[in-house]
Formats: C-alpha cells, structure tokens, sequence
C-alpha cells in the first residue's frame, strides 16, 4: 500500500515539474507572440482610423504576407525539431554543425522570396480582388514590407534555434524592442508625417529589419549553437533532414495560406464595408489564439528533447500536460473573446457598420477557441517528433475539403452573408482539431519506432 501512495506522490511531482517547466519555456515565447501579433494591431488600428479604404489596402496583402512567412517559418520549425533532438542527445558537434547550416538556409531562402515579393507587388492586390481605389495603397504597403523579407526570414530562423536551446527570453525582449520601434515610428509617419498607409510600411519594415539583426546577434552570441567561420559549407546530410521536417511543414503551411488567399478573395467580392469587416475580425481574433502558439513551441522542444533521451515516459507526461493546459487557457480566452468583442472591433476602427458586423463574427468564433488550441498543440507535438507528413495530410484535407468548398458555395452559389462564411471557417478548425487529436488520444501508433529502449532494460 505505501508503495503505491509513493508511487502516486512521484507521478504528481514529476507532473508538477513538467508543468513548471512547459510553463517556463512556453511564457517567454506566449509573450512575444502575442507582441509579433500587436505589431499587426498597431497598424490596423492606426491605419483603420484613417478609412476604410485604407484598412482595406493594409489587409488585402495580409494572406500573401503569410503565405511568405510561411516558407522560413517551416525552416525555423526544422531547425527547432533537430536542435531540440540533438539536445536531447547531449550531441554538442551535432547542434553546432545544425546551427551553421540555418545560416545557409536563411541567406538562400529570405532573398529569394523577398525578391520574388517585390516583383509580385504591383500585381498582387489586383490578383487578390481589391477594389481599384484600394490596389495603389496595396501594393506600395506590400512592396516596402517585402523589403524586409530576409531580416524577418532572419528572426524566424534564428529564434527557433535560440528557443531549441531553451532560450525563450532572448527572443522576447528582441520582441519587445521592435515593437516599442513599430508604435513610435506608426505614430511619427502616418500622423507627423501624414504619410498614410505608406507610413505604417515603412515602420513595420524598420521594426522587421531590427527584429532580424539582434535575432542573429543573439544567435552568435548563444555557447550551444556558436560556431567558428572557418569552413562554411552545405551539409546535404543534415540539410535532406531538415527537408524531411520543414517540406511537409511548408506544404501545410502553402495549402493553408493559399486557402486563405482563396477564402479572402471570396469575401474581398463582397464589398469594401464586408471584406474590412471579416479582415479586421480575423485580426482580433488573432491575440486570443496567438498564446496558443506560445505552447506549441515549448511542447515541440520538450518532445523533441525527450525524442533525443529515447524517454517515452517522460514524452506522454508532456503530451497529456500540453494538451490540458492548452485547453484550459484557450477555454478561458474564447469566453474573453466573446465579452469584449464589440470593444475590441471598436478599438480596431472607427466604421460603426464595420464594428458591428465584426463583432458577431468574433461572438461566433469565440466558441470555437478551445478547438483551435487542440489543433495547436497536437501541431506542436507531431512537429517535436519530426512527423510532419501528416499534418499535411489533415491542413489540406480541411482546408480545401472544408474551409473553400463550402464557401464557394455559400458565397458565388447561394449568395449567403458573412456569418455562413465564419461558419465555415469554424467548422474548418473543429475538423483539424479533431482529425490531428484521434493520433495522440489512440497512443501507440503516435510515437511507435521513435522510442526504441526497452523499458525493462531502462530500469
């Protein structure tokens, strides 16, 4: 009997230290979150005061913004996996030589898009469905933006790695400069300087480009990822095992942000007060599910660590904690969201039409959050344990069997309003949730061939 009750006495200590220590990493990166999500804030409610056509003319790109953003996010999230894993090993030679190679990465891969995105910026806002009044604003606000594509490539990469380590401080405070930057230079160049919709470009861009030097400034400066200039080669070993992590993650990442590209040229048609509407929505929404993302990133480095000391018992202890906690918090956060919505959409523009259509899409929306923080951390998981492949699978299958198709037929077919259109949109992320949580609730199947020790040798 006392066995037993000592037994139980270990499980809920060890429990009580995953939690602190899931806690512990996953603040810091909730916190920078959620400021890397008011950076878009302050622009929409800056420029939002400005009009509706300029609202228009900040958010028409926003899809494309992502669809970029997702492609050195997915090597961020490679990074982060083969660092944690290596970690995990107590293989210092191994971080290193990972560590060298996201160099590379990030120089190839963030000029490439960022050239390409400038020369795309005059056609983008056109392809998207913009209004003609709006196309100009659009495309000068994307092509400045696009200026600063391989320092926020930079930030992305070199964060991931910082945070593999445990590091999730150092990206935070980074955070917080460049967005105290961003607010002071909104307010100086789009009211002092009466520059507009091309203001808050201009100020996004420079916090951007701070946000990626210190980003790598720290990355030189980490012991565990530091590495000396005297040889600088690609490593296709360590380079195809990257691509095994990140191709699937950016094509999860490409068939969602192409399905928002397609979902928001859906609604862009149905005019500037709807579209301004439904874009500003989406952005309010953002800062309630953000944190979940927080939680997403401490979950995959711990699975990934536990991946890397062959310590099954310790990788379930940090699933079950993640998921509950995650939850929890995204329970709390919907019944936030629902109370302060009209406030929120009122914060976000001075348009009383757009306020209040707005906001029955976020009262609509906020009973869907605790979904969408299933979705995040069953995400965070799959990616700590390099198993990507199908979370590809279930964001195209919802995104395009779900999300788009209905819509197409809500919207051109049947002519319904906004509201169907969140429903759909609803119905997308309870079937992501759901389809990426049967894995993690059945068991065995998740993490078979990963842990290979025999637990009676381990004792």
């Amino acid at each position: 009997m006392n066995n037993i009750n000592i037994k139980k006495v270990n499980e809920k200590t060890e429990a009580f230290f995953m939690l602190k220590a899931l806690v512990v990493l996953a603040v810091p990166t909730v916190i920078e979150e959620i400021l890397s999500t008011l950076l878009q804030y302050v622009d929409t409610a800056m420029v939002g005061h400005l009009g509706e056509e300029a609202t228009a003319a900040v958010n028409v790109t926003t899809t494309i913004t992502w669809l970029v953003s997702s492609i050195y996010s997915a090597v961020g999230i490679g990074i982060l996996a083969m660092i944690a894993k290596a970690t995990g090993q107590k293989d210092e030679t191994l971080v290193k030589s990972i560590s060298k190679q996201a160099v590379l990465l990030v120089v190839v891969i963030g000029t490439l898009t960022g050239v390409i995105s400038m020369a795309l910026s005059p056609f983008i806002p056109k392809w998207m469905g913009a209004e003609e009044n709006v196309q100009g604003d659009a495309s000068v606000y994307f092509f400045i933006i696009s200026c600063s594509v391989l320092f926020r490539a930079a930030g992305s990469v070199f964060g991931a790695a910082l945070r593999a380590t445990k590091d999730t401080k150092t990206p935070l405070y980074i955070s917080i400069l460049a967005n105290i930057i961003n607010v002071v230079l909104n307010y100086l160049l789009i009211y002092t300087a009466a520059l507009g919709v091309k203001g808050a470009a201009i100020a996004s861009a420079v916090s951007y480009i701070v946000f990626g030097v210190l980003m790598f400034v720290a990355y030189r400066k980490n012991k565990i990822l530091y590495w000396e200039f005297k040889s600088f080669k690609p490593d296709i070993t360590l380079l195809k095992e990257c691509a095994g992590v990140s191709l699937p993650v950016l094509g999860t990442s490409m068939a969602s942000c192409l399905g928002y590209v397609v979902f928001a040229r859906l609604v862009s048609g149905m005019g500037t007060t709807v579209f301004a509407a439904h874009s500003i929505a989406v952005t309010a929404e953002t800062i309630f599910y953000i944190a979940g993302y927080g939680f997403r990133t401490a979950t995959s480095t711990l699975v990934g660590n536990a991946l890397g000391e062959q310590d099954k018992k310790k990788f379930l202890l940090i699933t079950k904690t993640s998921v509950v906690v995650t939850f929890a918090m995204m329970c709390i956060n919907g019944f936030m969201l629902y109370v302060i919505s009209y406030p929120l959409m009122c914060l976000l523009t001075n348009s009383e039409a757009v306020a209040s259509l707005g906001s029955e899409m976020l009262k609509l929306v906020a009973f869907s959050e605790p979904f969408f923080g299933l979705m995040i951390v069953a995400e965070g998981i799959f990616y700590g344990l390099g198993k990507t492949k199908y979370t590809f699978f279930v964001e195209t299958f919802s995104m395009w069997g779900v999300r788009i198709f209905l819509t197409s037929l809500v919207v051109p077919k049947w002519n319904m309003g906004l509201k169907a259109v969140w429903y759909c949109m609803i119905g997308d992320n309870i079937c992501k949730a759901v389809l990426l949580m049967i894995p993690i609730l059945l068991g065995r199947g998740l993490w078979k061939g990963e842990f290979v020790y025999c637990d009676e040798i381990k004792k």
